[in-house]
């Protein structure tokens, strides 16, 4: 009598030790996971006005963080003046055309105080990017710890922060920066000269940027928290006997990643256009710490004169803000789980 030989079962993957393997394809490639973050950067990559936005950004950054070298090349400071590049003749306006544009001055001079052009602009941008790197920093976290208080303990403390919240929102946040600058730089130090030290006229522009920016953060964090507190994990974490300190930093915040990464990358162009702003009316960045924000409205009064001196500054502050505007409409694509597939 003969026995039916059985067929063998299809590879699944299984290894005879029991444990699988990732099942491959039919051309030899293996199926593997990808996290949100490699998905979101694949879809920024496959962006194109994301990516050059991204490239543009970088770019300034490089520039910025360089700066000391760059102006070492060619050989003029922010705050070097020369006097050959300026005719007194004409009112201390540049020497040849385009604003004195040369090899020695890539960008012209400034009318009047014969500054080079370029290491003003290089050194404007490394002020332009502190201050909205930093108080969107500040005002991130300050949102960040508020939106998590707020939206997890509940009752009176989210009460009291939500009211305070609509406090902050409510306040024209370039008036009352007007405003509180010369009452703040009355109380502040002064130096050997009698004058207010321009990297303390810094830190102060950086504060009172963030103090009116940090409520948004904490709005969608507030609202983000009061969903994710009644998912299964954070009730499981409590039945573990977690703490407070563990679920709110441990459980809840390493789900929050991606809506204060675009809150934060949306945040950044908006404090460069209020510093800008801010030093355009004279209440901001102070000599000599050069400024974009200070150069147009020095520019503004030489237009007709020299154009070069009002187009230069303007059209890179353009730039740089449309870049960071754009690099964050991409991320917030990139992030949100409700967007399109690419």
């Amino acid at each position: 009598m003969t026995t039916q030989q059985q067929p063998m079962p299809a590879d699944t993957g299984t290894t005879q030790a029991g444990r699988t393997s990732p099942d491959p394809r039919s051309d030899g490639t293996v199926i593997t996971g990808r996290s949100p973050a490699r998905m979101a950067w694949r879809r920024i990559r496959r962006d194109k006005v994301t990516l050059a936005a991204f490239v543009i950004t970088v770019l300034f950054i490089l520039i910025a963080l360089l700066a000391p070298v760059l102006t070492a090349i060619t050989g003029w400071g922010p705050i070097a003046p020369d006097g050959k590049a300026i005719d007194p003749d004409t009112g201390n306006f540049p020497r040849g055309a385009l604003g004195g544009v040369s090899l020695t001055h890539l960008l012209g001079v400034e009318p009047g105080t014969g500054y080079d052009l370029f290491a003003r602009i290089v050194y404007g941008l490394r002020t332009s990017l502190f201050v909205g790197f930093a108080s969107a920093v500040l005002s991130t976290v300050v949102g960040v710890v508020a939106g998590l208080a707020a939206g997890y303990s509940g009752g009176w403390v989210d009460s009291v922060l939500s009211r305070v919240m609509d406090v902050m929102l409510a306040f024209p946040q370039l008036l009352f920066i007007i405003a509180l600058t010369p009452v703040i730089q009355n109380a502040m130090q002064t130096n050997s000269h009698g004058g207010t030290d321009e990297n303390l006229r810094l830190l102060v522009l950086v504060l009172n940027i963030a103090v009116f920016a940090w409520a948004y953060t904490a709005r969608l964090v507030r609202g983000q928290v009061l969903s994710l507190r009644e998912r299964e994990f954070v009730d499981a974490a409590r039945i573990m006997s977690a703490g407070r300190w563990h679920i709110l930093f441990r459980q809840l915040l390493p789900n929050l990643w991606a809506p204060v990464l675009i809150s934060f990358a949306l945040a950044v162009p908006q404090n460069i256009t209020t510093e800008a702003a801010l030093s355009y009316l004279g209440v901001g960045v102070i000599p000599p710490n050069p400024d974009w924000g200070a150069l147009l409205s020095d520019a503004s009064q030489f237009f007709l004169q020299d154009p070069m001196y009002l187009f230069v500054p303007g059209v890179l502050l353009l730039m740089l803000v449309l870049a960071l505007n754009l690099l964050g409409d991409g991320v917030r694509d990139a992030l949100d789980p409700r967007a399109a597939r690419g």
